[in-house]
């Protein structure tokens, strides 16, 4: 059994509540305990978390003097393939509908490489920020292709030695049926019910500590047919997996459906099946009070996601009435040419500022944020048994941050809501991954970062956008 001992920490923000996640969530303060300064972990599981403590047979120790350690942060939506459609100069100032054009000229030439180098640049650079678990909603499929995507993007997270859930995405309804997508990415139904479950059964592991899962997720209410949400939801609980769609992200999105269904977003979901404890909503900016309270009631999760809804003037969603009535919430990047990066310590603090802009005294509190960008997270995703926050037990997922340098002085007395109301903005010092050391002193250790970069752009040469 290895062992690694971590000693002399600033603080290891802990959990310090037995309540669920979503009750966790409405405490303001007091979710975390930062009493403690060390930690023992033995092979992939946190094994003791203490004052002080002293492990003889340590195999490494970390010397974590002038660092504050943190439970690895947890990313509910992302689109890694975005990568290579980011910084496009004709997208930079488009609304979503207008926007998601252009960025599906790029994803209309997916393959294999394709979403290899996605993983490498974007997941490498969530674990550079403290992410230790990634969900990306992957529904590019041209040319028919689907098993061997999934399969170059799990074998880029294993590389890299992030936890990672795909989400299975589905586009059926082109720009000829009022969609947004070009044909040149609309996938055919029967195709797609019948390689969703190579997907899932491949990768969706539902042991303790797994590394890999699997999702299915129809794109949006724009981008399938009504035929196709049904089917795929249907699909889904019969494999027993999780469910996932973009929802409420635009005005434009409402009318399309008051339009085509004849009926709100939410309202669309229920008709379908797409609603309930097992699926999240991307998103989720556009809904009214009773919608709110619809939420609440089955437990449907949210992945708010807020740079991405101020770049695109989508909103701003309703965090605050969400937490009161115990709507299950997540933090996110969404997808990189949304956001332009994947760094979910930048997104901790944006959404800090953005709701303390909208709410004041009612917006979520920097506890509340780092709440949901972990544990939240990890409830939404159906892991929190093993992951999601610092307890004795569960997966040594977490990240540490050195914050005792000049920039630093005087902004670290609260350490669990300095992410948010200070932010950090470097790499993290030390991210450890199921137990394994995964970027140390800012770096990657599994891969070479340069060899790769030149890899990866030389790729992403052959793919950009040129118009």
């Amino acid at each position: 059994m290895k062992k690694i001992l971590i000693k002399n920490a600033v603080a290891i923000v802990a959990t310090n509540t037995k309540l669920n996640a979503v009750d966790s969530l409405k405490l303001r303060e007091g979710s975390f305990d930062i009493s403690n300064n060390s930690m023992i972990i033995a092979d992939n599981k946190i094994e003791k978390i203490g004052k002080n403590l002293i492990c003889e047979d340590a195999d490494e120790v970390i010397d974590a003097k002038g660092m504050v350690v943190y439970p690895g942060l947890v990313c509910t939506h992302h689109h890694l393939m975005q990568c290579f459609a980011r910084n496009i100069p004709a997208s930079q100032n488009m609304e979503l509908f207008e926007w998601l054009r252009i960025i599906f000229e790029v994803l209309s030439k997916v393959d294999p490489a394709f979403m290899y180098y996605s993983m490498m640049v974007s997941g490498g650079e969530l674990l550079k920020y403290g992410c230790t678990t990634l969900f990306d909603h992957q529904y590019s499929y041209p040319r028919e292709q689907c098993i061997e995507l999934a399969d170059e993007q799990f074998r880029g997270a294993d590389e890299l030695g992030i936890r990672y859930i795909i989400g299975r995405g589905v586009i059926t309804r082109s720009t000829a049926e009022g969609g947004t997508a070009p044909a040149t990415i609309v996938e055919d139904l029967d195709h797609a019910l019948k390689t969703i479950p190579q997907v899932v059964e491949k990768y969706n592991d539902k042991k303790p500590f797994a590394m890999h899962g699997a999702v299915v997720a129809p794109c949006s209410p724009f981008t399938v047919n009504e035929d196709t949400m049904i089917e795929t939801v249907k699909l889904a609980r019969a494999l027993g997996a999780r469910l996932h769609t973009h929802l409420c992200e635009t005005l434009d999105e409402e009318k399309f459906c008051l339009e085509k269904y004849g009926m709100r977003p939410l309202a669309w979901m229920q008709k379908t099946g797409c609603i309930g404890s097992d699926t999240w909503y991307a998103h989720g900016i556009h809904f009214n009070d009773e919608e709110l309270k619809i939420l609440a009631e089955t437990k449907t999760g949210i992945a708010h996601c807020p740079i991405s809804n101020m770049k695109l003037s989508s909103g701003v969603c309703r965090v605050p009435e969400m937490i009161k009535l115990g709507v299950p919430l997540s933090l996110a990047v969404d997808g990189s040419g949304s956001n332009d990066g994947s760094d979910m310590l930048e997104e901790l603090r944006t959404s800090f500022l953005v709701h303390r802009l909208t709410s004041s005294y009612d917006a979520p509190t920097g506890a509340q944020l780092l709440n949901m960008a972990t544990i939240g997270g990890a409830h939404i995703l159906g892991i929190d048994s093993y992951t999601g926050s610092l307890e004795e037990g569960k997966a040594a997922d977490l990240f540490m941050l050195k914050v005792d340098d000049l920039d630093n002085v005087g902004a670290y007395d609260d350490p669990v809501a300095m992410l948010a109301t200070v932010g950090y903005k470097r790499p993290a010092a030390l991210t450890m991954v199921n137990g394994e050391i995964v970027v140390r002193n800012g770096k990657l250790t599994r891969i070479d970062e340069e060899k790769m970069s030149a890899k990866a752009t030389e790729f992403y040469k052959t793919v950009r956008y040129t118009r």
